[in-house]
């Protein structure tokens, strides 16, 4: 499975902001945006003007190197919401909130979603009590997730729980991270999914060009 295995923090840079894929070291003072806020490279510092496809260029690469997919996925996932009824850009992202790694992630069972990825690949989740180990698995609400009994010691998994609770807490999921189990409430909320800050009107005009 196609996936990126460079430096996430150039990602960051390249962005301008956070994007949280690093886990704890996006909250400490080593993090790559806040000693050099500027993007990677022999032009990194040089004053660039983007044009109107520029900007809904960026957004959408930004978008796509939150959830960590690929283009391939990610245009497949934006046809699917622009199918279905409502905004195309709000669909969107509640398909890509409820994919199963990043669920995990949200339920502070991983510390980064490419965390939650490889969690769920290497067979530690149940949905409803079965394994499933698809992380473009899109969860549905009343579907309850948790750690396999034998995977629940698994350091990385004890540490992303030990520090879940710094990261925002959303509503539509329903979480007991002593029991290493949650369930999917409702559909996500847009107001809630603003950090990082998502521009995704960009993203809908920029596949409507």
């Amino acid at each position: 499975m196609a996936r990126y295995i460079g430096p996430v923090c150039k990602l960051c840079r390249r962005e301008g902001m956070k994007l949280y894929l690093k886990g704890e070291r996006c909250y400490s003072d080593k993090c790559a945006v806040s000693r050099r806020p500027f993007p990677p490279g022999q032009h990194g510092q040089a004053r660039v003007k983007l044009s109107e496809y520029g900007l809904r260029l960026r957004e959408k690469q930004k978008v796509r190197r939150i959830y960590g997919i690929l283009e391939r996925q990610f245009a497949k996932c934006f046809t699917t919401a622009a199918s279905s009824k409502g905004s195309t850009g709000e669909n969107m992202l509640s398909l890509l909130e409820r994919r199963l790694d990043n669920v995990v992630y949200r339920m502070g069972f991983a510390s980064t979603r490419a965390e939650g990825r490889q969690i769920v690949r290497h067979n530690h989740v149940l949905v409803n009590g079965k394994r499933l180990n698809i992380p473009s698995y899109v969860v549905r609400v009343g579907d309850k997730i948790e750690i396999k009994e034998s995977s629940r010691k698994i350091p990385a998994i004890q540490a992303a729980v030990a520090a879940a609770d710094r990261r925002p807490i959303v509503s539509w999921i329903e979480v007991d991270r002593s029991n290493f189990t949650g369930a999917l409430k409702s559909l996500p909320l847009r107001e809630e999914l603003n950090e990082p800050s998502i521009r995704e009107q960009y993203v809908v005009e920029y596949y409507s060009r």
